[in-house]
């Protein structure tokens, strides 16, 4: 997908199409009190069925894909005074694939990796300097087929007391944070739609469907007091709604 891209471009698809369940009524948001450390904890340990976002459902293979490659992301819940707040990177605009997107830390799952855990713990202290021992592991999500021909393996991680980043300039911006309590808010998930073309094959096209989650900050780096406009899109708004349809569904 092309760095020029601007997600909100995309055909805006009503929301009574996404997000309101069967019986007509408005998904709602998940309540604080389901959001905290606790609580997020114990329904990790349980089971229970769920459904992924259906509003994303791909193909299990694309006709011009080629194999796909493992990844994986740590989606960090750093512990502020207000509840949890999601710990996210805006990718360096240099770089060749997906620049200056946000993201989550994560990447490549390398051959000496004992597991997608390791592999996004390893990611997430080469990108931006947080240890593994900072890191509570709570599980993990369902793996996210990308339509770059990724296999993303989320890896869910709560982190008490944050200690001071990192950012390796060469793949990262800057490091910022959301509440938690914002992003599982359906209220704030826009469903867009349009064509992309194919980056395996520039001669294909693809009508893709993707949330963005738009956020606005005032940043304390790199620029202090600036009002920065956020758009979380594409694998990383929809590893997020997933976590939504995970947290509001019941457990056993």
């Amino acid at each position: 997908m092309s760095e020029l891209f601007n997600p909100s471009d995309g055909i805006l698809i009503p929301a009574a199409d996404y997000n309101h369940d069967r019986h007509g009524m408005p998904l709602p948001a998940i309540a604080p009190s389901h959001l905290d450390a606790v609580s997020l904890r114990a329904r990790f340990r349980l089971s229970g069925l769920w459904q992924t976002e259906p509003a994303l459902s791909l193909p299990a293979a694309l006709p011009f894909a080629a194999e796909p490659v493992p990844a994986a992301v740590l989606l960090p819940l750093v512990q502020q005074a207000d509840g949890l707040h999601v710990l996210f990177t805006q990718r360096a605009s240099h770089l060749h694939d997906h620049a200056g997107q946000i993201s989550f830390p994560g990447g490549r799952v390398e051959a000496d990796d004992a597991s997608e855990m390791a592999a996004a713990l390893r990611e997430a202290e080469e990108e931006i300097g947080l240890s593994a021992s900072a890191v509570e592991i709570l599980g993990q999500l369902p793996i996210h087929h990308t339509g770059t021909g990724f296999v993303v393996h989320p890896v869910v991680g709560v982190i008490t007391t944050l200690p001071p980043l990192r950012p390796d300039p060469r793949e990262v911006d800057h490091c910022f944070t959301v509440p938690l309590a914002y992003l599982m808010n359906p209220q704030h998930h826009q469903l867009r739609r349009a064509e992309f073309r194919y980056p395996r094959d520039p001669a294909n096209w693809i009508s893709r469907q993707y949330f963005v989650i738009p956020w606005q900050a005032t940043s304390p780096q790199p620029t202090p007091g600036e009002v920065r406009q956020y758009q979380i899109w594409g694998a990383t708004a929809a590893m997020l709604r997933n976590l939504y349809r995970f947290l509001l569904a019941p457990s056993e």
